[in-house]
């Protein structure tokens, strides 16, 4: 790739697109098709929720088909207690907590990171996790905990900088780790009674560090095409060519369309880094979906010096999300955002009720801030 613009070509998503169209069309008298309800294929990344609104794509694609925009942003599925965890941390007067920026507004029980902050909680944003252990290194009176969390993309990055504090026997960092896994959370979705999906865009950021074989058995299992995808407005395009070029061909497969990026077999270093410092747990609870078996990972035992929910008292409290918030219906596609109650109105950017307006990843915040605003009652 010389430049981005390669992938945002007008002329090349003209030919895509009406390609696209013409595989749509011939769905409507393929045997076997449900033609009651449009074809529905879920991005699971809010990475590609992102490009999609922001380029205008689910307009450009047929009636026929519809998308569903997946559980794939891990600030939007961070369950309420959690956040309240990481308050509790964060208000110890010894204490520099640390994070990104869009973990920063997502409302807990009592109050974001951000108002925490505001009451006078020492809290930081950082870029990277290895900020957070510059921060240790130069405030060795203080303790210093990073709020890990993110899929298989951010796992490596954290791993190292724990090894990496364990190297230079620094005692005053910590973790305190909420990272997710990705293909427990697909097959849940796959098994939940209320999904009725036909294909997959897989997470192109996830993928460059897993690889491919971890996804085949949505192919095998599920019987579901599933094409990993970049994020560019080009890649989805073509993605959503190539899952439809199954589903005529009646084929379910794994393809990679972000080759470019992602190995067949991952990134060897990163995965040896998350198998040393990590292990899965027996479950995680997500925001609106509930607790997924394996769906997140702990830190080892031999890193429990390092490991901020052993070094600290966490309270670990379950908290239900507000009634009126229906973000566990969105993140699993039952409905759209605007079908929400408070969706543009008690719930906005400004004032996010639920998680899935917080991030620019969420669905909801997608929904409002690329012109949705127009269907809030």
């Amino acid at each position: 790739m010389k430049f981005v613009d390669e992938f945002r070509d007008t002329e090349k998503a003209k030919t895509l697109t009406k390609e696209i169209h013409r595989l749509a069309k011939k769905l409507e008298n393929k045997q076997g098709i449900n033609q009651s309800r449009p074809l529905q294929i879920m991005e699971f990344c809010g990475g590609h929720t992102h490009t999609i609104f922001r380029y205008g794509i689910e307009q450009m694609l047929p009636d026929n088909i519809e998308m569903v925009h997946g559980p794939g942003c891990p600030v939007c599925v961070l369950p309420m207690g959690r956040v309240d965890d990481c308050v509790t941390l964060a208000e110890r007067p010894e204490v520099i907590f640390t994070t990104f920026g869009d973990a920063m507004r997502v409302p807990g029980s009592k109050k974001s990171l951000l108002q925490a902050k505001a009451d006078g909680a020492d809290i930081r944003m950082t870029y990277s996790p290895m900020d957070a252990l510059n921060l240790a290194r130069t405030n060795p009176d203080r303790e210093v905990i990073f709020f890990g969390l993110g899929f298989e993309t951010t796992m490596p990055s954290t791993a190292l900088t724990v090894l990496q504090a364990e190297r230079e026997g620094i005692n005053n960092f910590s973790l305190f780790c909420n990272h997710i896994t990705t293909v427990p959370t697909i097959k849940a979705v796959l098994d939940s009674p209320d999904m009725q999906l036909d294909g997959f865009l897989a997470p192109g950021h996830v993928a460059m560090v897993i690889g491919e074989r971890p996804f085949d058995f949505i192919a095998k299992d599920y019987h579901k095409p599933l094409v990993i995808t970049g994020f560019e407005p080009l890649d989805i395009l073509h993605s959503m060519w190539m899952l439809l070029k199954q589903i005529n061909e009646d084929r379910s497969e794994v393809e990679n369309q972000y080759t470019r990026i992602v190995p067949t077999e991952g990134n060897t270093p990163a995965l040896e880094a998350i198998s040393k410092v990590f292990e899965v747990r027996e479950f995680f609870e997500w925001r609106g979906l509930g607790s997924i078996d394996h769906s997140g990972v702990r830190m080892k035992k031999e890193y429990t010096a390092y490991d901020a929910e052993q070094k600290f008292s966490v309270p670990n409290l379950k908290i239900a999300d507000p009634k009126s918030c229906q973000c566990g219906e969105v993140v699993k596609g039952v409905i759209k955002p605007w079908d929400c109650k408070i969706f543009g109105t008690k719930c906005n950017p400004e004032n996010p009720m639920g998680a899935l307006m917080v991030s620019s990843e969420g669905a909801c915040a997608a929904y409002y801030n690329n012109g949705y605003e127009k269907k809030i009652a």
